[in-house]
This record gives C-alpha cells, sequence and structure tokens, in this order.
C-alpha cells in the first residue's frame, strides 16, 4: 500500500473541466426531452403569480448581443421568481410586421413587388417573418433562456391582430382615434410617415439664410418700401410658406441699411448686424409684434401674399425674431396656421419630390430644390445671406435618411383628450425602477403631439375602417368586431382579398351611402400600435397569465417606443397601464465604449461565443455588468469572464470532489458540534445567500457577480478551503473535524448551486447530477430562504481581529519568500511567532486551539507586544517574526516536525500521520515490512 492511498483526496471525475459548448447542447436535449419548462410550471401550479411580459424583438436578423443581455437578464428574473415561491411563465415574442420586412423581400430576396397582388406579397412578408423567427427562437434557446418557446406570441397571429383590431376599436369608441391633414414625420426614402419612435438624430450641414419679404399692406404703420427678414434652414419649405409669425409682446425695429429698410426683433439686432453685414444701419421706428398682425408681405418666389400673425412659438434666442411659416410643413406652423385659417400646403409628394403645388420645381427631390431655390431667391434680391451651418435632424431610424415634415392626410390617436390621465398615471401607478425612466416618459407624454397610427405600407395590420360613398368614415363597434372576427377566423389578409362590402357585416347600410357602396381604408396601422397592443393579444388572452404585467424590462430606448405605445393604448382602453413596474437597460458597446456596427467590425455575435466559449461565459457576462447604464464587451472583456467563471467553476468542482464520500443524511454534524472556523464559514455563507436573495429581488446582477466572486475567492479558496486540505485529506475518514468540514463545505454547496442557477443555469445544473443526496433537476427546486443574522453577524465580528493578524502573517511570510539568502518557500517550512496586544492574543486563545492550521504554517508562538524582538515586522500595533520550523517534512501531511524522522517503523511520518495511518491503515506497515 502507498502513502498517498491513505489520503482521503477526492476522487470524483466530476466533468467541470472543459467543453462547456457541448455539454450545453447535450443538457439543453435533455431539458427538452425531458420537458422541464413545463414540469418547473407544474410543480409551482397553485402558488402566487408573477408575470414578465416579453417586449418583442423584430423578426429581422441575427440575433445581437443587445437581444442577449435582454433576454438573459429576464430569463435571470423568471427562474429567480420560479424558484422563490412564484408560478411565473414566460411567452416569448415576436414584432413581426413593418417596412424592413418588405425591404428584404425586394432586396435581398429579389421579390418583385409590382408584379404580384398585395395579398400575395404579404404572404411572402409573412413567410419571411416566420422563417426569421425560427432563426432568433434557436438563438435565444441556445443561451439557455427558459419559455414557452413551443407557443410564443407573433404579431402577425390571426387571433394576436383581432385583439389589435378591438383595441383600435375601443379607442374610436371613446372618441380618440381621427383623421386629420397635419404634419408628420415623413421618410421619403421609405415613403411612410413615422411615429416618434422611429426618429433618430444625427448631425448634417444645412443652408442657413436669411430671407427679405418685402411689405404689401403695412395697415398705414408699416412703410411699403420696408422688408421683414426671417431666418430658415430649410429653403426647400419657402414655396410652402403662407405666413411670417412675429412675437406678440417683442420689440422690433425698422433699421435704414443704405437704400433699403429691414424690419427684425430689436434684441437681436446687434448680433444680426454683424451676422448681415451691416456696417452702418440706423434704427428708424419701433413696433411690438402685435402691431403686425393683419398686415401682408409679398412672398418671394410667387405672385402672393404671406400673411403677418403672432404665436407664442416665437422665441428670440436666435434668427430674426420673425418666423417662416408654412403650415404643411412644421408643428408649431401647423397649430398656428389653424388660428388663422391658412390652409395646409404640402407641395411635395410620397418620395420627396415638389408637385406642381409649387411652380417651377415640380418633379424635383426637395434637396436638390435647396439650391435651386437659394438660386432664385438670390436672382429676385430677396437673399441678404447664406452660409452654411452644422445642427441635429431628425433621421429615418431604419434607412438612415433624413425625414421631413409633410402634411397628408393621416389617422391620429389624440393625446391631448387624454393627456391628463396618461400623466396622473405615470405618477400613480407604476413603479419606475430608475427615476430617470419616469421623467423621460413623463415629459415625453407632456410634450407629444398626437399619435400617427397610420402607415402608407402594405406588411401589417390593416386600419378597420370603411368609407361610404360621401367619404364619411365608418368604424362602429359592430364593425370593428365583424372585421376582429374575419381576422381571427382567416388573418387580415382578408382585408386586401375582399371587398368593402364582403368585409362588411351582411345587410349593413349607412346615410352616406344611399346606393349601398363602400370603400376601405388602404393604410396599415403603425407597427407601435401593433406591439404596444401585446397586453390585449397575450395577457388577456391566455387564462393562466394575468394583466397588467408584474414587470416590462427592455432597452432604455423603449421609453419613447414599446413602454410609451403600450402605455398609451392601455390607458386609453383599460383606463391602468399594462404593467406594475418597468426595468430599462443601456446599449452593449464594444470595449472602447463604441456603438457596434459592421462598417467598424466590431461586433460580436452570441452565436460566436456559445460556440466557442459556452452560453454561461455570455450569462456570466450578463449578470457581470450594470446594465443601468451602456455596458462594454470584447474578446478582453470576455476572457475576465471566463477567468472569473473558472474560479467558480473550480472551486465547486473542489468542494464536490472532497463531499463525495459525504451522506448529508448520516455524516452531517450538529452545528454546536462545529469548530468556531466552521460557524464562521457558515456566518459568511448565510450572510452572502441574503445579499444574493435581496439583490435578486432588487435586480442587482452585478452585485450578486461581486459578492459571488467575492466570496469564493476570498472566503472559501483564500481561507476556508486553503486550510481545509490539511483536515480534509489528513484527517481519517470518519474524523469529527473532517465531516464538520463536510458538512460546512455541503450546505454551502446545496445552496450556493441553487442561488447560481438562474445565472449559471448549464454550469449548476451538471453540478446538482454530482452532489450527494440529490436527484432530478436543480430547477425543479426552491431558493434557501433568508436567514435571520444575528447570530452570524456576531460571529463574523468575533473574527475580525484574527484577520487583521493573518494579513500580519501573510506579509511576513511573503517578506520570508522573498529572501534571497535563507528563502522560505512554502509556509509550512514556517514556525510563526505572533507579538500582540493583550486583548488581541486573548481573543485568538479563545478563537482557536490549532492557530497554525488556520495559517498553514508548522508551527505558531504567540506572545505580548512588549517583547517584539527589534527587526520583526511591524502593522497595527503588532509584531510578527517568521523562522523556520525545526525539524523535518513529513512525507503524508507535508508538515514540518521535529518528531519526523525519530518514530520507529515510520520515520517518513509525523506523530499525528502516525496515528492516523497506525488505527485506520495497518496494511500500510504490514506491507511495508
Amino acid at each position: 500500500m502507498k502513502l498517498k492511498d491513505t489520503l482521503n483526496l477526492g476522487k470524483t471525475d466530476f466533468a467541470m473541466r472543459a467543453n462547456l459548448p457541448k455539454k450545453e447542447v447535450s443538457l439543453q436535449a435533455e431539458w427538452a426531452e425531458a420537458d422541464l419548462y413545463n414540469q418547473v410550471q407544474a410543480k409551482n401550479e397553485g402558488k402566487p403569480t408573477w408575470i414578465l411580459h416579453d417586449g418583442p424583438p423584430y423578426a429581422n436578423g441575427q440575433i445581437h448581443m443587445g437581444h442577449a443581455l435582454n433576454k438573459i437578464t429576464k430569463d435571470f428574473i423568471i427562474r429567480y421568481k420560479s424558484m422563490s415561491g412564484f408560478r411565473s411563465p414566460y411567452v416569448p415574442g415576436w414584432d413581426t410586421h413593418g417596412l424592413p420586412i418588405e425591404s428584404a423581400l425586394i432586396k435581398s430576396e429579389k421579390v418583385n413587388r409590382k408584379e404580384m397582388s398585395t395579398a400575395d406579397f404579404r404572404r411572402l412578408c409573412e413567410e419571411y417573418a416566420l422563417k426569421q423567427v425560427e432563426g432568433q427562437k434557436e438563438d435565444f434557446m441556445r443561451l439557455g433562456v427558459a419559455g414557452e418557446w413551443d407557443n410564443p406570441y407573433l404579431t402577425l397571429k390571426p387571433e394576436y391582430e383581432a385583439q389589435q383590431v378591438r383595441i383600435f376599436g375601443k379607442m374610436a369608441a371613446a372618441g380618440y382615434i381621427y383623421k386629420g391633414m397635419k404634419p408628420v414625420y415623413w421618410s421619403p426614402s421609405s415613403e411612410t410617415s413615422l411615429a416618434e419612435a422611429e426618429v433618430e438624430y444625427h448631425d448634417v450641414t444645412s443652408p442657413s439664410m436669411y430671407v427679405a419679404f418685402e411689405v404689401l399692406d403695412g395697415k398705414g404703420r408699416v412703410p411699403e418700401d420696408a422688408e421683414f427678414v426671417i431666418w430658415t434652414t430649410t429653403p426647400w419649405t419657402i414655396p410652402a410658406n403662407l405666413a411670417i409669425t412675429a412675437k406678440a409682446d417683442a420689440t422690433y425695429a425698422l433699421v435704414q441699411v443704405a437704400d433699403r429698410k429691414f424690419i427684425v426683433a430689436q434684441d437681436l439686432l446687434e448680433s444680426l448686424a454683424e451676422e448681415l453685414e451691416w456696417a452702418d444701419y440706423q434704427v428708424l421706428d419701433t413696433y411690438l409684434g402685435q402691431d403686425f398682425e393683419g398686415m401682408t408681405a409679398k412672398h418671394p418666389l410667387y405672385d402672393r401674399s404671406s400673411l403677418l400673425i403672432v404665436g407664442d412659438h416665437v422665441t428670440l434666442d436666435s434668427g430674426t425674431g420673425l418666423v417662416h411659416t408654412a403650415p404643411g410643413h412644421g408643428e408649431d406652423d401647423y397649430q398656428v396656421g389653424l388660428k388663422y385659417g391658412l390652409d395646409i400646403l404640402s407641395p411635395v409628394d410620397n418620395r420627396g419630390h415638389f408637385t406642381d403645388e409649387a411652380p417651377g420645381y415640380e418633379g424635383m427631390f426637395y434637396l436638390k430644390g435647396n439650391k435651386v431655390i437659394l438660386e432664385d431667391l438670390e436672382k429676385a434680391h430677396r437673399l441678404l445671406k447664406v452660409t452654411e451651418i452644422t445642427h441635429s435632424y431628425p433621421h429615418d431610424w431604419r434607412t438612415k435618411k433624413p425625414i421631413i415634415f409633410r402634411a397628408t392626410p393621416q389617422w391620429f390617436a389624440s393625446i391631448d383628450k387624454f393627456r391628463q390621465e396618461l400623466l396622473d398615471s405615470v405618477e400613480q401607478d407604476v413603479t419606475w425602477h430608475h427615476p430617470s425612466g419616469q421623467r423621460r416618459i413623463y415629459n415625453m407624454i407632456k410634450d407629444r403631439g398626437d399619435w400617427v397610427i397610420s402607415r402608407q405600407r402594405v406588411w401589417g395590420v390593416p386600419l378597420p375602417i370603411f368609407y361610404a360613398e360621401d367619404q364619411t368614415p365608418i368604424m362602429t363597434p359592430e364593425t370593428i368586431e365583424h372585421v376582429a372576427q374575419l381576422f381571427e377566423k382567416h388573418g387580415s389578409n382578408i382585408w386586401f382579398e375582399k371587398t368593402a362590402k364582403e368585409l362588411l357585416p351582411e345587410g349593413f347600410s349607412h346615410p352616406g351611402s344611399p346606393n349601398g357602396e363602400f370603400t376601405k381604408e388602404n393604410d396599415i396601422m403603425d407597427v407601435w400600435f401593433d406591439s404596444g397592443t401585446s397586453y390585449a393579444g397575450v395577457l388577456q388572452t391566455r387564462d393562466y397569465l394575468d394583466f397588467p404585467a408584474d414587470l416590462y424590462l427592455e432597452g432604455s430606448d423603449q421609453y419613447r417606443g414599446w413602454f410609451n405605445s403600450s402605455f398609451t393604448t392601455s390607458v386609453a382602453v383599460n383606463h391602468k397601464p399594462p404593467y406594475k413596474a418597468v426595468l430599462s437597460q443601456g446599449f452593449v458597446m464594444d470595449g472602447n465604449g463604441m456603438k457596434m456596427s459592421k462598417s467598424l467590425g466590431n461586433t460580436i455575435l452570441p452565436a460566436d461565443i456559445t460556440k466557442e466559449l459556452g452560453a454561461d461565459i455570455i450569462r456570466l457576462w450578463v449578470a457581470s455588468v450594470d446594465y443601468e447604464s451602456d455596458v462594454r464587451i470584447s474578446k478582453e472583456i470576455l476572457k475576465q469572464i471566463s477567468e472569473a467563471y473558472r474560479k467558480i467553476r473550480n472551486t465547486i468542482r473542489f468542494m464536490l470532489s472532497n463531499v463525495n464520500d459525504f451522506d448529508p443524511e448520516k455524516n452531517q454534524v450538529d452545528y454546536q458540534e462545529l469548530r468556531p472556523e466552521d460557524q464562521y464559514l457558515l456566518a459568511k455563507y448565510r450572510v452572502l445567500v441574503n445579499d444574493i436573495l435581496e439583490d435578486y429581488e432588487r435586480y442587482h446582477f452585478s452585485s450578486i457577480y461581486k459578492n459571488v466572486i467575492n466570496f469564493v475567492t476570498v472566503d472559501l479558496s483564500a481561507f476556508y478551503l486553503d486550510f481545509a486540505k490539511d483536515v480534509l485529506y489528513i484527517e481519517a475518514a470518519d474524523d469529527l473535524n473532517r465531516r464538520a468540514m463536510q458538512t460546512v463545505i455541503y450546505e454551502v454547496l446545496d445552496g450556493l448551486i441553487q442561488l447560481l442557477t438562474p445565472i449559471l443555469v448549464h454550469t449548476m445544473e451538471e453540478a446538482w447530477t454530482v452532489l450527494p443526496g440529490k436527484s432530478g433537476y436543480v430547477q425543479l427546486t426552491d431558493l434557501p430562504q433568508a436567514y435571520d443574522l444575528a447570530l452570524e453577524t456576531a460571529i463574523i465580528e468575533k473574527w475580525q481581529s484574527f484577520f487583521k493578524v493573518r494579513n500580519l502573517v501573510l506579509k511576513g511570510l511573503e517578506e520570508a519568500k522573498n529572501n534571497e539568502a535563507d528563502p522560505i518557500k512554502k509556509s509550512f517550512e514556517a514556525a510563526v511567532t505572533l507579538y500582540l496586544p493583550a486583548q488581541v492574543k486573548a481573543e485568538l486563545e479563545g478563537l482557536s486551539d490549532h492557530l497554525d492550521q488556520l495559517m498553514i504554517v508548522s508551527h505558531l508562538d504567540l506572545a505580548d507586544i512588549e517583547s517584539a524582538p527589534e527587526g520583526a515586522l511591524n502593522m497595527d500595533d503588532m509584531a510578527v517574526v517568521v523562522d523556520h520550523a525545526q525539524g523535518h517534512v513529513c512525507d503524508r501531511c507535508r508538515a514540518v516536525r521535529p518528531e519526523v524522522g525519530t518514530i520507529e517503523g515510520a520515520p517518513e511520518l509525523c506523530h499525528r500521520c502516525h496515528a492516523i495511518v497506525s488505527e485506520h491503515f495497518p496494511q500500510y506497515f504490514s506491507e511495508k515490512e
């Protein structure tokens, strides 16, 4: 028999080594075969329900790290709730309508839209969307996200579309839906109106011009040879000018400059004189803005007049104090135009080309028109100056091209009619986990105009509106419900396959159609209306879910997107939000804080990481970041996460290998029989349990990550498990001290595996299969309960002096190892003398009678601080001297003992090891003889 066979070394071949990607795939296949998700639901049947409603990602393209961050965070929460006393089903969803799918078919799939009917094109859109859903679904499942993947919600499903139509009908019945001609965000590149959530801002360079309008009728107050001066950065809107707006209470100056007389705001006169190079000017008269009301000026390009009006939106921050007003191209212009009965002139078509309402520019793209209009203004001697400025300008978030403000007939949801109810609900009905989130959505609702819900596309849910012969819109509860039932049975494609009369209830009549003829609306609904009614299509229709949801969790951009549209439609029809709480996340950047993009070559795809490193590495990265702000990821960051993962994995593996002979039913040691160091480690663990449970409850996953890494590294690896080898490997199998340590290790493993399951689900499930006394899946267990920590707090406080002294010993050992003349290579080669204050000495003596074992040295003495020799290492009123231990190394325990070499028949052993081997392994000596 060999000496090493007398050691209780762990023999478990626990497979937490490498090849995580392959192991994860195998585990996921096993879970799918066992229908583990539904086992979890069955286990929690009858418990309180807690619902996180999934915001639908767009069904186009491979998932990116932003998707991974979001879906994995949701999975953390759902798994935590499912393991802590709640029934928490998770229904994933997809947003499957919209322009990008149309564009992908036309561009990528080379579909010729003009050669097919709308219904046929929509069928191709549906096929494409469903294919994208399947691809993304596989990627999400590969990340270990558990959910109802066999029955997700899709915005293209007939039952979902029917509920969306019903919400529209309820808003219409409440008087919130109307058709109007007003300026909206219009994307010439997409040929459709856009919602505010579909607009992003980029810097552009635009002309900055000053234009003079000659006075036509100054009402005898303003000279006929005077000129009103306006400033604008959109020359292309000059053909649509119908008015000039002044600030009623502002003072305006009539200024003589050479042979011309200009009118500008007096407060801006000095800066304008410098900008327009008026070297010598004279103020001839002053007026209040209200004096101009009703006067007219000559349009600088056409033989028509522009009305002088006043408006509250005029400021004196810049410009001239006189605002070029084109009611068809701006919200403020539109509102003031309504007040004065101006036409809503918008001489630009769907593609951004001038119509015949802009004579001289017909067919010209509006941006090209900038140059030509500037030239024409110059010829007419109306252009005073033009330069270029760089400023922020709205762009289509999909095409990345500039948009315009364009008045077109659109369907709107009136926000004004229930704005106050929305604002009150923001403040009273929702927990906003980030205070800035409440401010953001409150201000957006407070300042937003009416919601443009119509889109001039085909891939989406049709607006269920009919028109009578006299063009009266028809959207009654009867017609809406009939359409909803048709959609529910056949899908919304039926709208494009049937005539209006076939889509109306049988025998339907209307006073506006004496001949019984009807037409139907061709526009579709804004896709934000699609996703914004998901609570109706999911929460209110699946009887195992609840409305409102307990939580919505998406990126911070959704305060103006899904959070907003969901909130708006739900308050409109339910008079309460669709969620009780909102949590938001930042964006994923590269390692340098740059936005990821294919053109920069800095993208990292989840699929690539799972193939190379495994999904648990991504999951641990998600747990490590402060997702409230923008987060970073790179190969270097993933390398650091992999190191942290290995630390956790290897520590658990080491612990498992040392309880392989531990039967929790037979070998567990009562708490009272545990040594002080065992009780200390349990105290630290129980504090960790409470911290983790609190952090899960508050969604503070990065705190869980930090606390776990600290516990594993400092409390376990660097302390308890470090000296534990001298007990676990050396003592006899059933020695009380060994069983006591196994009791502690087992309790820590039992709880830690469960607590980390929501995060490292694959690794912890694998570990659970090796933990003695366990069967089934850890995902079917419940998390440990929080502890009353009164006793634990006192124990931890009692050990504070020990760790101060230990730090001194470690520092002394480090210096001894660096002693070139006579180094101590290993701590077991050392004999340590500590010189301590009386109180600290007493505390340590009362703590343990084997401090040498805890310090992992062969000999340790305690002495009074007053006797510390000169040359001792001092720190915090304590001192230490490190010498070589006297004796030889025991071949079994590796400690240096004076008796080694003196024991007859066992010169290689110390007294301790000789006693253990003699009692439990007598064959060692007989075979040796």
